[in-house]
């Protein structure tokens, strides 16, 4: 237990809490403000949206896997907070009354608190800022018509959050630097390194796990940045994946699409790049996109430092040539890849986790296909590149002929499995058909899905 500190509906709060206590149920359990509701308690609902302020603005976040350590500082506002002191009513939630966008009630507050958000950051992206809010008792249309019925009102005052002069104290379990960091991890090996939760919550709040020693990221400022070069993008681990994907959009803007469906609002907020690597996860939807791209990974342990091209990092299922101790530091990505194109398939549009997520680059020169980089998640116990794939397609000339010979290969890369997401069947001719989209897109035809119509 020690001393976090933070701001809750404009009052100074300081709270003795294990770093695992999420901040949920401290709202619901020890301060009984109760108005933010327990859903999924996995960060998909939306139910428990709270907003956060720091010095760099306002965001959504899910109040379920949100942990207490990772509020030091900053400033919360719930629901109860979002109305006036006086009971006033917010522009958001006379505008929800209005237009008939609230029904059980169960979901209103989730609604209310990313509408909060987004009115005040200036948004007009309605169905992006509520995207991972999952109810919809009422329908869309009402709620969408209240979003843009608020749009021209003032925030109000109470809105304002008091961090100027607030002094919070050392933070507890979060080292400064990554030096600190570095030393502290060396000496700390077992412990488990926390960036945004939006992964290690879930062995809190579904695994039970007890995490006796942990260390969370986010005060480290040099794992935040994002260095744009000549050639190439060099991204901290500890960069959200909100803010990276405000650089794909100038950059890679066919993986910002994909990003743009990975999570929602309130996910991509706290989510990292460096905590969707460090994982894992071989549905992860980062890696397929970074390794067609050829990224290098930045490893850092005590004070030495490695790299590797990305792909090298996953070694199979649950394992990464990652040693005790060493961290993942930054990743380094081409600037620009005008033939990438990056293709999500889940059974949800938004925040869904992918069944396959397909990522293609190639060069064509003279007509004929001189390199090719192409990266599966879904496919396999790691994300991993179609080699066979590749093969068959360099030197050959760029025409269907020779992406329909090049389908049979994807059984030489791949023997995907079959779950709840999709079959082993169903996979590989997904990933097949993905190449053809590919081939179709790069040659000029129709291929947006959310826009050819049948």
């Amino acid at each position: 237990m020690t001393d976090i500190a933070f701001i809750l509906n404009g009052e100074e709060i300081r709270v003795d809490a294990p770093p695992t206590r999420t901040l949920l149920d401290w709202l619901r359990e020890t301060r009984g403000l109760t108005g933010t509701k327990e859903g999924c308690n996995e960060g998909d609902c939306g139910a428990c949206t709270v907003l956060v302020t720091d010095d760099n603005g306002v965001r959504a976040l899910n109040a379920c896997i949100l942990l207490m350590p990772q509020l030091h500082g900053k400033a919360v506002r719930t629901v109860e907070g979002i109305s006036g002191p006086d009971g006033a009513l917010h522009p958001v939630q006379a505008a929800m009354l209005e237009h008939h966008g609230s029904q059980c009630g169960f979901c209103t507050p989730g609604f209310v608190a990313s509408l909060a958000a987004g009115h005040l950051q200036g948004r007009t992206d309605h169905d992006v800022v509520l995207a991972g809010n999952l109810c919809r008792c009422t329908g869309y249309a009402p709620i969408i018509r209240a979003a843009q019925a608020a749009e021209a009102a003032e925030a109000p005052d109470w809105m304002d959050e008091p961090l100027d002069g607030f002094d919070p104290g050392p933070a507890p379990f979060a080292p400064e630097t990554a030096d600190d960091l570095a030393a502290w991890y060396l000496a700390n090996p077992d412990a488990t390194l926390i960036a945004g939760a939006t992964d290690v919550g879930l062995w809190i709040t579904k695994q039970l796990r007890d995490l006796p020693k942990v260390a969370f990221l986010n005060r480290c400022a040099d794992l935040k940045g994002i260095e744009i070069g000549t050639d190439t993008l060099r991204v901290g681990a500890a960069v959200t994946m909100t803010e990276m994907l405000a650089v794909l959009e100038v950059y890679h803007p066919s993986y910002a699409t994909m990003v743009r469906r990975y999570g929602s609002e309130q996910v991509r907020n706290a989510a990292t790049v460096g905590g969707n690597i460090a994982n894992g996860s071989p549905i992860g939807d980062n890696p397929p996109a970074l390794i067609a791209l050829g990224a290098t990974l930045h490893l850092r342990k005590g004070d030495a430092r490695r790299e590797m091209p990305l792909e090298a990092f996953f070694l199979d299922y649950g394992k990464q040539d990652r040693e005790r101790g060493e961290f993942v530091e930054a990743v380094t990505l081409p600037l620009r890849a005008p033939s990438l194109r990056c293709y999500k398939l889940s059974k949800r549009f938004d925040q869904d986790i992918s069944a396959v997520c397909g990522c293609f680059n190639l060069t064509i020169e003279d007509g004929k296909v001189t390199a090719a980089r192409i990266a599966f998640g879904g496919m396999a116990g790691i994300p991993k590149r179609a080699a066979s794939v590749e093969a068959a397609l360099l030197g050959q000339a760029w025409s269907e002929a020779t992406v329909a010979a090049a389908l049979p290969a994807f059984e030489q890369d791949f023997t995907p499995l079959s779950d709840m997401r999709a079959s082993a069947a169903y996979r590989l001719e997904a990933a097949k058909g993905m190449l053809r989209r590919y081939y179709a897109e790069m040659s000029g035809q129709p291929a947006d899905l959310m826009e050819v119509r049948a």
